[in-house]
């Protein structure tokens, strides 16, 4: 992959690429180079709201199964939206704030946590059924007894077309519920 743009970097995700801390290092300067401070990136985060049918469909599978959400965001940024969704249990990452609020870095739980928190359940006996839709969760989703992909990009679902897709929460629901064992 070539030199891209600084602006581009905030228009790219995991969805269109899979190394995380090359996405993250820019990312990090842009904010510096921008003099973007945690807060200012917090008062963007409080105004966004769940997608339409998310917090029903998370609600539908707390009332029939445990569920954890894991994700490569972080708890600074997460916790207006967890508190919108019921607050659901949620592994993530932490990021590094000076005491002048710049974001100076990023602190992974552990490298490949999606994975390894798979393998933890499965290690405790748990039948676990994953869903996402980006490169950093493919590793997650091979692990899982059962998995989705859900709204993905293009290029994930080409690439991995052995995973089923999902494109609606209804169509989501009713792919977990014939994944589940009586």
């Amino acid at each position: 992959m070539g030199v891209m743009p600084a602006t581009r970097y905030f228009d790219i995700t995991t969805r269109d690429i899979s190394d995380y801390d090359v996405l993250m290092k820019r990312r990090i300067a842009i904010l510096k180079e921008n003099r973007l401070k945690l807060h200012d990136i917090q008062s963007v985060i409080k105004k966004i709201e769940p997608l339409d049918g998310a917090h029903e469909l998370l609600n539908w599978i707390r009332s029939n199964h445990q569920i954890i959400i894991v994700s490569d965001t972080f708890v600074q940024f997460a916790d207006p939206l967890m508190e919108k969704l019921g607050w659901p249990t949620l592994f993530c990452n932490t990021l590094v704030v000076d005491a002048d609020g710049t974001i100076s870095g990023y602190k992974l739980r552990q490298e490949d946590g999606k994975r390894k928190v798979v393998e933890g359940l499965k290690g405790m006996n748990y039948r676990v059924i994953a869903f996402g839709d980006s490169y950093n969760d493919i590793s997650m989703l091979k692990k899982a007894d059962a998995s989705f992909l859900f709204r993905p990009p293009e290029n994930v679902r080409r690439e991995f077309p052995e995973i089923p897709v999902a494109e609606t929460y209804p169509e989501l629901k009713k792919l977990l519920e014939t994944s589940v064992r009586p």
